[in-house]
């Protein structure tokens, strides 16, 4: 058993940022019943172990977006669609979201989730390498989300901060990195990604030009409002 593992009962992953009883209650509090597309698209990331925001994280993410009257919103990494789902509805019939994925069988997969759910004509699913989209793609935005490879991160922000309108915002998932931030020790095969996730976090609350805030729901979502 290592050091991190018997230390306080923790895991090696790390620590619960949230604890899953308060998580469950504020899930009550969430609409029972969105469209029938969600909850399918739920299932196929618990089959196939796929990581996605969850229900709450995607409230959340739907909340900051009508905050700000979003239209116009890039997605650094998109998966098969479900942030995408969030950002869509938020954005209404006048919106787009941008999305960027590796895997062209993740903008299939979209293309019938989203379509299902009447949301694809707000969608622009570009199959690449995220940073060669976006800088691919003009203009400034309502909303960068960033939900890449975790190493990748601090260069994602530096990227996208000054595409970013006054008042629009920066939001990244898994900033907390299952607790692993706030360990001492946090060796193993992580520990690339949890420093750099540390310097990301750590650029943005020093940058004067944002005001920021990490959410610690599910695994810590940081948003940072360009002044």
């Amino acid at each position: 058993m290592s050091d991190m593992q018997s230390r306080g009962g923790r895991k090696s992953r790390g620590l619960i940022p949230v604890d899953p009883a308060i998580e469950t209650y504020m899930r009550t509090l969430v609409a029972p019943t969105d469209h029938p597309v969600l909850t399918e698209m739920e299932a196929f990331a618990q089959q196939k172990n796929f990581p996605i925001v969850n229900r709450l994280a995607g409230v959340f993410l739907e909340t900051q977006a009508k905050m700000i009257a979003a239209k116009r919103i890039f997605e650094f990494g998109s998966g098969y669609g479900y942030s995408a789902y969030w950002f869509a509805k938020a954005a209404g019939a006048d919106g787009c979201v941008i999305c960027s994925d590796a895997d062209a069988a993740n903008r299939e997969r979209a293309e019938k989730y989203l379509t299902a759910a009447d949301l694809w004509r707000r969608i622009e699913f570009n199959v690449g390498l995220a940073q060669e989209v976006f800088a691919q793609t003009e203009g400034l935005f309502d909303i960068c989300y960033n939900d890449v490879d975790k190493g990748d991160y601090p260069d994602i922000w530096l990227m996208a901060k000054q595409r970013i309108r006054p008042g629009g915002l920066y939001i990244a998932d898994n900033v907390l990195w299952y607790g692993r931030v706030a360990l001492e020790d946090f060796q193993g095969v992580e520990q690339g990604s949890t420093r750099a996730i540390m310097e990301h976090n750590r650029l943005i609350f020093n940058d004067p030009d944002f005001d920021a805030f990490i959410n610690p729901t599910r695994d810590g979502l940081i948003v940072a409002r360009r002044k």
